[in-house]
C-alpha cells in the first residue's frame, strides 16, 4: 500500500487484531500485527505518561493514527522540541530521516497503530544536547524489540 496511513487506518479496530489489546503498567505495550512484502504494522498501547524516547526509525519512512485516547508527539525545532497533539482519529506520515519523541500526556490510555516502510530494522535514540541531536544508542530488531 502506498498510503502509510491508510494502511495504519485499516487496522484501526483492535476487535480484527490478530493479538488481543494490553496494557501494561510497566512499559509500553506493542505487537507487530502485519508484515508483508511492503511494509509492517505494529500496535502500541500508551497509559498516560508513558512514551517513547527522542529516536529515528533508522531509514524506515512511516505513519501512526492514534485509534484511542490521544498522543503528544515531539519533533525537533531548531534547539527546542515542537509538541503536537494527536486525537482519536488523528495520523502523521513522516519520510525516512524523522525524529521525534512520542508520549501519552493525557490522563487516560491511548491505542495506536504504526506502519513502517520497508520493515524497521534499527532505531537510533538520541539526546538533545545545546541544541544539537546526539546519538544516545542504536537498538536492533530482534535485539531490543
Amino acid at each position: 500500500m502506498n498510503d502509510l496511513l491508510a494502511a495504519a487506518a485499516s487496522y484501526a479496530d483492535p476487535a480484527t487484531w490478530p493479538v488481543p489489546l494490553r496494557f501494561d503498567p510497566a512499559e509500553r505495550w506493542y505487537a507487530r500485527l502485519a508484515a508483508t512484502g511492503t511494509h509492517e504494522v505494529w500496535a502500541l498501547s500508551w497509559l498516560p505518561g508513558q512514551g517513547t524516547d527522542l529516536h529515528d526509525h533508522g531509514g524506515s519512512s512511516g505513519a501512526f493514527l492514534v485509534v484511542a485516547g490521544e498522543l503528544t508527539e515531539e519533533t525537533v525545532a531548531g534547539a527546542h522540541l515542537r509538541p503536537h497533539r494527536l486525537a482519536a482519529g488523528a495520523g502523521r506520515r513522516f519520510g525516512p530521516r524523522h525524529v521525534h519523541v512520542v508520549t501519552n500526556r493525557a490522563d487516560q490510555p491511548a491505542v495506536s497503530v504504526h506502519v513502517y516502510r520497508p520493515a524497521l530494522r534499527r532505531m537510533t535514540r538520541y539526546r538533545l544536547d545545546a541544541g544539537r541531536l546526539r546519538v544516545a544508542d542504536v537498538a536492533e530488531a530482534g535485539i531490543a524489540w
